[in-house]
């Protein structure tokens, strides 16, 4: 029997994790294209809240991530609805990540986290898990060069402690999320081949699929 990769099954579902600046879109979209698939993108330039929580995260922190949790739930929505290969900018699974980080810098109250997590708990549920997760491993400062370099104004305010507190959240998140959906770690930073990063993601998503003999005793 010949081994499923993506360029045989019905539907692949990749997303693409890593701190902001750290090169998700990019790699979101030279993927779609290698594979001939579909990119969905972070609502980014549609966020009305996106300048207000970088000049106060306190005041605003828990107003965006209510937001962008709507809207990744209704971008997976239609990711559901897709078939073939989707490549997507950021999961809905990740957004526990900015909030549990937002509540252990005292940007978002115990409360706030409380009510946050009960809605996300319940929305996540209802939708199908990545079948990969691509995990693009970049150090705080350099996704913060990165920032700069392409220059949004609604990310004038990133700073690298924010990142660097957002990295430590994500290595959290990385290894819990390891345990029910297969995590190819890259370190982007050599930036290697489109072609590379599709061929292990093919290897990992055919790993993914091994059934293990189970070894009894009598």
């Amino acid at each position: 029997m010949t081994t499923p990769t993506p360029k045989t099954i019905k539907k692949l579902y990749i997303g693409i994790s890593g701190l902001i600046g750290a090169g998700k879109s990019t790699l979101a979209a030279s993927l779609a294209a290698a594979m001939g698939g579909k990119a969905y993108f972070e609502p980014v330039a549609e966020n009305p809240y996106l300048v207000d929580f970088y000049e106060n995260m306190k005041e605003n922190a828990f107003k965006m991530q209510i937001y962008l949790l709507r809207e990744r739930f209704r971008q997976q929505q239609q990711i559901g609805l897709e078939d073939g290969v989707v490549i997507q900018d950021r999961t809905i699974y990740e957004d526990s990540v900015f909030s549990r980080m937002l509540n252990g810098e005292g940007k978002m109250s115990n409360l706030d986290l409380k009510t946050y997590l009960g809605f996300f708990d319940t929305l996540s549920s209802l939708m199908p898990r990545p079948n990969l997760i691509v995990y693009l491993d970049v150090e705080p400062a350099e996704a913060l060069a990165n920032i700069k370099k392409r220059g949004r104004a609604c990310e004038s305010g990133v700073t690298l402690h924010y990142l660097t507190a957002l990295r430590n959240e994500y290595e959290i998140f990385i290894k819990e999320v390891s345990r029910i959906v297969p995590v190819l770690r890259v370190k982007y930073s050599k930036f290697p081949s489109i072609q590379s990063i599709v061929d292990a993601v093919e290897r990992g998503y055919a790993a993914s699929h091994n059934i293990i003999e189970a070894q009894l005793k009598n």
